[in-house]
């Protein structure tokens, strides 16, 4: 009996790619499929049905996580898991995340045109409202299987266009009717997540796959700066409660203080809002959200306290409020399933090399669970969360064939 590996469709998987890229599709090359909107639901029902033509068992859980499972001979066993979510940011791309799911589809395919067994039940997974970028928090799907987050804790949250999670959940759990229902969590015996890199370092070098070794720690912030509306033509200067002078002097210190000349740090100010918003008016409010990420905990732990501390230092005439939308340290991978992603990559003739992510995903809150993982492959200049993203069909296949052999070698383990 030859590798998984050797029984990977290229052409269907990307054919796949190309399918689910009609659902949310804006017509300048990419898709806008955020969490549970219609788009994401019609999604979700395409892979069930091509899951239900092959006979796999497809279940879906509270927090809306699909799961499309291959049974093995120990049909009792903890399963081994890899996905990703089908949700997409407001202009994003046909790979970010849908790789993953379709990666792990095409390795339950490819297992069954084979014939192959194998011991553990082997399930592919859509992670609900990975992006969070119409639902906060992201990774809503996932922080509700690893447990630190019942689904009623984010039932009543609100998207920008006034709807409700509740709401959208129950549509789409019904976008899948055929679905079992089942509740998330349990035993989980291994997790590799399959994704594109979202960023340059492996086109730049030459390489096709990165066993990563972690992901680095991620917080948010929103910062709510209060002064005093006035006129602008008659307060004078010394009397003024100008909350967007006072942003700004937040937001150089803070730039400064996250100054990094090894490049390691990632700082962003993402979105800047004066309230009232008129030309002639000094703004009473200003709004503002931070990004800050590093790997080495330490650092990340002492920074997220500091960025507090700076806010609240250079506030001036005017008070400040900043909420922390989420912290979450570093997360290192299992050394045996980095090590196995490595060594396969070496049997297939793939040239690989070890990083870390920068972005978050699903598999961190993996980690805790199981032993976990986590394989990269290039995406075109590294652009992720654009209409431009774009990677190629062997770098998919490449990616997918390693998958599919640490997989199976988990799965029988």
């Amino acid at each position: 009996m030859g590798r998984a590996s050797d029984a990977i469709d290229q052409q269907r998987l990307w054919d796949r790619h190309m399918a689910i890229a009609r659902f949310g599709a804006t017509g300048r090359g990419g898709v806008n499929r955020q969490a549970l909107t219609e788009d994401d639901g019609r999604a979700r029902a395409e892979l069930a049905g091509w899951a239900a033509a092959r006979g796999f068992k497809v279940a879906v859980d509270e927090a809306a996580n699909l799961y499309v499972r291959r049974d093995g001979s120990d049909a009792d066993a903890p399963p081994i898991m890899s996905g990703s979510h089908l949700d997409t940011q407001p202009a994003g791309g046909n790979f970010d995340g849908v790789f993953g799911v379709l990666a792990a589809f095409e390795v339950l395919e490819a297992l069954d045109d084979s014939g192959m067994t194998h011991r553990r039940p082997i399930e592919a997974v859509v992670w609900t409202n990975e992006e969070g970028c119409r639902y906060a928090p992201g990774c809503t799907g996932s922080l509700v299987f690893s447990g630190r987050h019942r689904i009623e804790d984010f039932l009543d949250a609100t998207s920008p266009d006034g709807a409700v999670l509740k709401d959208d959940l129950a549509r789409t759990i019904a976008a899948t009717p055929r679905a079992v229902k089942r509740t998330g969590g349990g035993p989980v015996d291994g997790y590799i997540e399959a994704h594109i890199e979202q960023g340059p370092r492996l086109e730049a070098a030459g390489l096709t796959i990165g066993a990563v070794t972690g992901i680095q720690g991620g917080s948010s912030f929103e910062v709510i700066v209060t002064g005093e509306d006035g006129h602008a033509g008659t307060v004078p200067l010394r009397q003024r409660r100008d909350a967007f002078r006072s942003a700004m002097a937040m937001v150089e210190a803070l730039y400064g203080a996250t100054a990094d000349p090894d490049d390691t740090t990632r700082f962003t100010i993402g979105r800047f809002q004066a309230y009232p918003g008129s030309p002639n008016t000094i703004p009473g409010e200003v709004r503002f959200t931070i990004d800050f990420r590093h790997p080495d905990g330490d650092y990340f732990a002492a920074m997220v306290e500091r960025i507090v501390a700076l806010c609240e230092a250079h506030a001036g005439p005017c008070g400040v409020a900043v909420k922390r939308r989420h912290v979450a340290p570093p997360a290192d991978f299992d050394e045996t399933v980095i090590a196995r992603i490595e060594r396969i990559a070496g049997e297939l003739r793939l040239p690989a090399k070890r990083m870390i992510s920068g972005a978050d995903h699903d598999a961190k809150l993996m980690v805790p669970l199981c032993p976990t993982g986590m394989i990269f492959v290039p995406c075109q200049r590294g652009i992720s969360h654009n209409e431009a993203e774009m990677a190629t069909p062997d770098d998919l296949a490449a990616g997918a064939r390693v998958l599919a052999d640490a997989l199976l070698e988990m799965a029988d383990a």
